[in-house]
């Protein structure tokens, strides 16, 4: 199966491990070092356990999450010493929970990629992003800048297509879900690969905002063939659990297919992944780790946890 991220070599991949552990090494001081050193005792007591439990939330798994395996390290009478291999082992049942990781390609069908989120998220340049690895894989690409009434935007992603090289089709005040119609013609019409949509993400009127989105993906439904769709949550990963709290709210509207959570080099709240497959069974499939053009990667589960906990 095509897999854009797919590494030449062995060399490659090894600096690509390397340059993900680097950017969640906040993330597994938090979630991981911090936990396995709390206990001084062969046993976690009482006390040790609550604080186990707030350095699990702190780390943002979320309340239930945290509450679940911390009395797990209790009634199981965890040894401090293992804490570090059973937080490992219930994090992987955690993720192989989900569905598949990766992100949906055929080469023979146009691939459709309606990427949602509220504003800041960093919506635009994942799609730029994205966009520049499906170039350099020598697919034809077009994106569709989906956030008419947000000059701003419009603007930003026009950027984006220059700078990775592929097509765009824009139209400042349009109506979001007709130019995304006329965006699914002319990538069939002109036989692109790949067609990414940006989309608003104005979440202070929350109601306009979903109607709109939901009237976008009626557009791509109705008019969907033998294509591809995928509808990407994208998620801030700084902000910890008011993530899951928007994809609650995008998933119940859109039906939602993945996540993708940018700016993991910079924070300590990755655990916000662990939350989302534990609530919502929805699987990451990018990972934005670092600000450059080519900083992004499909979300792989064994190299996620091993540069956790190795």
């Amino acid at each position: 199966m095509f897999n854009f991220f797919k590494k030449k070599n062995d060399e490659n991949k090894k600096e690509g491990f390397g340059f993900l552990k680097k950017a969640l090494s906040k993330t597994a001081n938090s979630l991981i070092d911090s936990v396995v050193g709390i206990s001084s005792n062969e046993v976690p007591d009482e006390y040790e356990l609550e604080d186990i439990e707030s350095m699990l939330i702190k780390a943002d798994l979320g309340l239930d999450l945290a509450v679940e395996l911390s009395e797990k390290i209790k009634d199981e009478k965890i040894k401090s010493k293992d804490l570090k291999a059973f937080l490992k082992q219930e994090f992987i049942k955690i993720l192989d929970n989900t569905k598949d990781n990766e992100l949906k390609f055929d080469k023979d069908k146009l691939n459709i990629y309606l990427v949602v989120g509220v504003n800041g998220a960093g919506k635009t340049t994942l799609i730029g992003k994205l966009a520049n690895k499906f170039k350099k894989e020598n697919q034809k690409v077009l994106l569709v800048a989906g956030d008419t009434f947000r000059a701003a935007a419009e603007e930003q992603l026009d950027i984006w297509s220059k700078r990775a090289g592929v097509d765009i089709v824009r139209q400042d005040k349009a109506d979001s879900a007709s130019l995304v119609y006329r965006g699914i013609d002319k990538a069939r019409s002109e036989n692109y690969n790949v067609l990414i949509i940006d989309t608003a993400g104005r979440l202070q009127n929350k109601f306009n905002l979903i109607e709109e989105l939901k009237k976008i993906k009626n557009v791509i439904t109705k008019k969907i063939q033998n294509d591809n769709l995928e509808t990407i949550l994208t998620l801030d990963g700084s902000q910890g659990q008011n993530g899951l709290n928007q994809a609650m709210v995008f998933n119940e509207a859109l039906d939602l297919s993945s996540v993708a959570i940018t700016k993991l080099d910079g924070c300590a709240k990755g655990g916000i992944i662990f939350s989302i497959a534990k609530n919502l069974h929805l699987p990451t499939k990018l990972i934005g780790i670092g600000e450059g053009i080519d900083d992004i990667t499909q979300f792989k589960k064994e190299d996620f946890i091993e540069a956790l906990f190795e």
